[in-house]
């Protein structure tokens, strides 16, 4: 019997064992299915991620396609600025130019005012002159009336004497 009691013995060492075991299996299970559900959340995540990123790589291609535009009217931007620094040196130009004919005007001006003080000097002195002349020829006028009223009556007397006379 001992025989027998050493292998129920052993019957019960493994039947604790497999407890043991099936106890483990069981965790197991529990673990296996939590990282089931952890894989799954996972896989769920990177199709999430999967899907920002092809977001992301759209953003990024219409980021290059406006950077590429943004070049494209920085281009445009810089011949526009050329063109205008080139306009405003010859804008420059003409100022210069124009200062100076304002400074030949101002000079003319100058001129043709003491040109026009010079005028209205002998103008006032042709005026005076005039009046004077105007005066002079009124009192010789005046005289010249006074010497045929008196030629008249001299002519007069002188046909009324030949009257007589005769």
């Amino acid at each position: 019997m001992s025989e027998l009691q050493v292998v129920l013995n052993k019957l019960e060492e493994m039947s604790a064992d497999i407890k043991e075991i099936k106890t483990d299996v069981s965790e197991l299970k529990t673990d296996v299915a939590g990282l089931k559900t952890d894989v799954s959340g996972l896989k769920t995540d990177v199709a999430e991620l999967k899907t920002d990123v092809s977001g992301l790589k759209t953003d990024v291609s219409e980021l290059k396609t406006d950077v590429a535009g943004l070049k494209t009217d920085v281009a445009g931007l810089k011949t526009d600025v050329s063109e205008l620094k080139t306009d405003v040196s010859g804008l420059k130009t003409d100022v210069a130019g124009l200062k100076e004919d304002v400074a030949d005007l101002k000079v003319r001006m100058e001129r043709v005012e003491n040109k026009l003080e010079a005028v209205f000097v002998e103008t006032a002195g042709l005026i005076e002159f005039r009046h004077n002349t105007e005066k002079t020829l009124n009192y010789l006028l005046e005289r010249q009336i006074s010497l045929t009223h008196i030629v008249g009556e001299h002519e007069v007397d002188i046909r009324t004497l030949q009257r007589r006379a005769v």
